[in-house]
């Protein structure tokens, strides 16, 4: 999953990088899911889970980028500035043609690109 803030501004760094992973990480974990890898860059955040069957990805999305909203906006005031913190797009896809490894590799090694 992929999904980033409007107009990708570089906003997701330091205290507010890290409570959005708190979040996210409860997100996940409130729809029975887990968390294997997952990388805030300061333009978009990167998230690879596993998911019961019978919990669509789309809402794993919602939620997380809802709540992480709702939440960082109270908590950092000029983030009010902004219409709103996300886009309305996301990235999904399921690890089929390549092993989970190779997904969460890709993903935990985007700082090093």
């Amino acid at each position: 999953m992929i999904w980033c803030p409007r107009y990708r501004r570089k906003l997701l760094v330091g205290t507010l990088k890290d409570r959005l992973d708190g979040i996210i990480r409860d997100a996940v974990h409130e729809k029975r899911g887990q968390t294997l890898a997952m990388e805030i860059m300061p333009d978009h955040v990167h998230l690879c889970v596993s998911l019961p069957p019978d919990v669509a990805p789309h809402k794993v999305v919602k939620l997380a980028k809802g709540r992480s909203s709702n939440y960082l906006r109270k908590e950092f005031p000029y983030l009010l500035k902004m219409p709103t913190l996300w886009t309305r797009s996301y990235f999904v896809s399921t690890v089929g043609n390549v092993s989970t490894e190779k997904v969460m590799e890709y993903v935990e090694n985007q700082w090093k690109k």
